[in-house]
């Protein structure tokens, strides 16, 4: 056994903890039952995975850390655009507009004392840079992967989105990344079940298949990471996902809305501004449109398409920026309708010029539907055992977990350590 202390995450994208049982995940269910589970464990608003990534990396809200959804809105000195988070070269244009990528360090900065993180990422460039966009550590991403100091590296990933990419990923992972490498930090985000899920009804053969697909990798970390640390006292293991999904029930052009009502002047207009994301839309105001706030909320709170309104010391309280033009947040409406396979939960979603999938049947998220902000977590390993803990948890809770078990300070985070770690013998360092 390595003496070297690790905490290891591994995060199945979009999955649902009502969807994990034994037939579909039976490697999730078995850590489930044998681990630590939280079914309390939720997600941020927006739920996407851009701002779930910066908030598992920061242990922060979106306020925090500043990166508000898989859309923002930046002024760049020619008013408020929309633009997509996702795009590679997106943080970069976030700090030359705020300053910095991200207002909080991240776990690679953090344990960069210790030794370089890495992480290995088949989602959106967006959502894998987000895990370090200062390079303090490692990130491999098939749209480029960079070392320390941003360098470029040669040996990327040469992957595609999807099973077939994340099984390639898992297999590097497992054999160069835990079984060689044993950073003090190591992510592998897959892109199952969430990239089947946007083109596939919940719940379906196709769907059930790809949570099966992210399993069997969750299986190949678990089993090097047994054989590495059979008593489980050195290395961490935290499986997650970041947030669930519902099934889209219709499509809203909340921007065409706002012409239509006449509080936006064109579909291109830089006065009110709208940032889809997915179930939920973040709506921005110039200070020119400010003073209709009051008038836009009280209008949107009568529409059809809106669940529920955040304007004002709501928007704090929901864990976003309640300051600057960012005006006014809106989860979208939904039911507890099942889908055709029996799965529970109905959204609507925004319309999105930027892109993303959104075909009514399939699965989307970004809002606070309750099987959207339904994520699974379990921790084996570093002192959790065997056992349900019942108490709240979310996602900016992980990165303080992980620093705990690293002996490493982890201050300035909205999170705090997960309970349920039994008392154990001090490790070495």
């Amino acid at each position: 056994m390595s003496d070297a202390t690790m905490a290891v995450l591994v995060v199945c994208d979009s999955l649902r903890a009502d969807l994990v049982d034994d037939d579909s995940a039976p490697t999730l269910a078995r850590l489930r039952d044998e681990g630590t589970h939280f079914p309390a464990f939720r997600g941020v608003f927006p739920s996407t995975t851009r701002t779930s990534a910066a908030s598992i990396a920061t242990g922060c809200r979106p306020a925090a850390h500043g990166l508000l959804g898989n859309t923002m809105v930046l002024d760049e000195g020619q008013g408020l655009v929309c633009h997509s988070a996702g795009k590679p070269d997106f943080l970069d244009r976030l700090r030359r507009v705020t300053g910095r990528a991200l207002g909080r360090p991240t776990l690679h900065e953090r344990v960069a004392p210790r030794g370089a993180a890495v992480a290995m990422s088949n989602v959106s460039p967006g959502a894998a840079y987000v895990l370090d966009p200062e390079g303090a550590g490692f990130v491999y991403h098939r749209s480029g992967s960079f070392g320390p100091g941003r360098t470029p590296l040669g040996d990327g990933l040469v992957i595609e989105v999807g099973a077939a990419g994340d099984r390639v990923m898992t297999q590097r992972f497992c054999d160069d990344v835990i079984g060689t490498r044993r950073p003090p930090f190591a992510a592998l985000w897959l892109s199952e079940p969430d990239h089947t899920g946007h083109h596939w009804p919940l719940g379906s053969p196709e769907h059930r298949r790809a949570i099966g697909e992210a399993d069997r990798n969750v299986a190949s970390v678990l089993e090097r990471i047994e054989r590495l640390d059979p008593a489980g006292e050195r290395v961490l293991l935290a499986v997650c996902s970041d947030h669930g999904m519902q099934t889209i029930r219709r499509r809203i052009d909340v921007g065409a809305k706002l012409v239509e009502a006449g509080f936006k002047a064109a579909a291109d207009s830089h006065d009110v501004v709208v940032a889809p994301q997915g179930t939920a839309v973040v709506i921005h105001l110039s200070p020119q449109a400010r003073p209709q706030l009051a008038a836009l909320v009280g209008w949107l709170e009568a529409q059809d398409f809106a669940g529920r309104v955040f304007a004002g010391d709501a928007l704090a309280a929901l864990g976003l920026q309640d300051h600057g033009t960012l005006a006014i947040a809106v989860d979208l409406a939904g039911d507890d309708e099942p889908n055709a396979f029996g799965v529970r939960g109905r959204s609507d979603v925004a319309e999105n010029a930027l892109g993303g999938e959104a075909e009514p049947g399939n699965g989307q998220h970004g809002g606070l539907g309750p099987y959207e902000q339904r994520p699974f977590l379990a921790l084996r390993g570093g002192g959790y055992g065997r056992g349900t803990v019942t108490a709240s948890a979310s996602l900016v809770d992980l990165a303080p977990t992980f620093l705990r078990h690293l002996g490493l300070p982890a201050d300035g985070m909205d999170g705090s350590a997960l309970p349920g770690r039994a008392a154990h013998r001090h490790l070495p360092r």
